[in-house]
């Protein structure tokens, strides 16, 4: 899926940041480049955009302002140096919120958030499920889509992961939290077990004293998750 974007920003340098960010994201598409919200408002309607990178403090009509008067089917992230702003952006059911000066991994974070809402947002067909089947990482300057099947867990250290890969010697490293893993990799699908882990239910194949075992890995299941895999265990998740 392809995701139609426009950036609308007030400060130059702001707007070449995120433009140059698209550009080297492939499933966005730049539309169009807008430096205030007057200029947005009056092309917008005929260049119809999927999703809107949208500065808050702007002179005139600000991005909450505007955010208002959009179709319903183009989604927002807004882009602010005021953090103060946050709760406001969430009340106009922002997809995500980022804060200045925005690093190229948190922007993909956002991105990938906005990527699989409008997957699960597609009409659902017969017998299909509405679930992404792939998510890109940046590892290594390196845009990387990596296919939800073939995951076997992913490993947190402080801010990174290391994403186990069926098949592939070596896992794939990427700056990234693991509560933005987690956000990433759908709960149907993935189970976290431990702070610093979390494992694809579909490949769990041998349970040895409460560990998950993968080859010579032994992964541990936490206290405070063991509930909530017991369920899954037992079937009910």
């Amino acid at each position: 899926m392809i995701l139609r974007c426009a950036i609308v920003d007030d400060e130059p340098l702001a707007l070449g940041l995120l433009q140059s960010y698209v550009e080297k994201t492939p499933f966005l598409k730049l539309t169009g480049r807008y430096a205030n919200a007057i200029l947005a408002m009056k092309e917008l309607p005929d260049n119809e955009v999927d999703l809107l990178f949208l500065d808050i403090q702007m002179p005139e009509l600000n991005g909450l302002e505007f955010s208002k008067m959009l179709p319903v089917r183009t989604r927002v992230i807004f882009t602010t140096a005021f953090g103060q702003y946050a709760l406001d952006g969430y009340r106009v059911n922002a997809l995500d919120y980022l804060l200045k000066p925005i690093s190229y991994v948190d922007f993909l974070e956002a991105a990938n958030k906005a990527l699989q809402w409008f997957e699960m947002a597609q009409p659902k067909g017969p017998g299909e499920e509405k679930e992404i089947q792939s998510i890109f990482v940046k590892s290594e300057y390196k845009l990387i889509q990596i296919e939800l099947a073939k995951i076997l867990y992913v490993e947190g250290l402080k801010d990174y992961v290391k994403i186990y890969i069926e098949g592939v010697p070596r896992p794939i490293l990427s700056l990234m939290n693991m509560k933005a893993m987690e956000q990433l990799l759908p709960a149907s699908r993935f189970i976290r077990v431990h702070r610093s882990y979390i494992v694809q239910k579909s490949k769990i194949r041998v349970i040895d004293h409460g560990r998950i075992v993968f080859e010579k890995t032994y992964i541990p299941v936490s206290d405070s998750y063991k509930t909530n895999f017991q369920k899954f265990l037992d079937g009910q998740s």
